[in-house]
């Protein structure tokens, strides 16, 4: 017991010496994006009654990683952080161009459809 009371106590020391920087809130605000994508895609999910993962997840996604990596390469220099926030960049702003170039080929056949359709 006395050993968690020690645990606690340097806990609420560390909080007290808590102060707020530029790099922190950068952090704070990429958490909070990145968290924020599991809310968004439960919405939908539940909205649709079927798992759907909506463009705003990706972009919250992507935003979210790019600010964490921010802070854990010019804020705190952790390799950790770094490594742990570079791979889910990458594959959602794979997503995002993946959807991106499905939405130029749906509206190319759209277009041939019309054009043909017209003629």
């Amino acid at each position: 017991m006395d050993q968690l009371h020690h645990h606690l106590q340097h806990i609420l020391e560390a909080l007290q010496g808590f102060e707020l920087t530029p790099w922190k809130a950068v952090g704070f605000l990429g958490t909070a994006m990145f968290t924020s994508r599991w809310f968004v895609q439960l919405y939908y999910t539940r909205k649709y009654k079927r798992v759907v993962m909506p463009l705003a997840f990706w972009w919250l996604s992507v935003c979210g990683s790019a600010l964490l990596l921010s802070y854990f390469v010019f804020g705190k220099n952790d390799s950790v952080g770094i490594l742990s926030n570079s791979f889910p960049v990458v594959v959602s702003v794979y997503n995002l161009v993946v959807h991106s170039r499905d939405l130029r080929s749906r509206k190319a056949a759209r277009e041939a459809g019309e054009a043909q359709s017209g003629s």
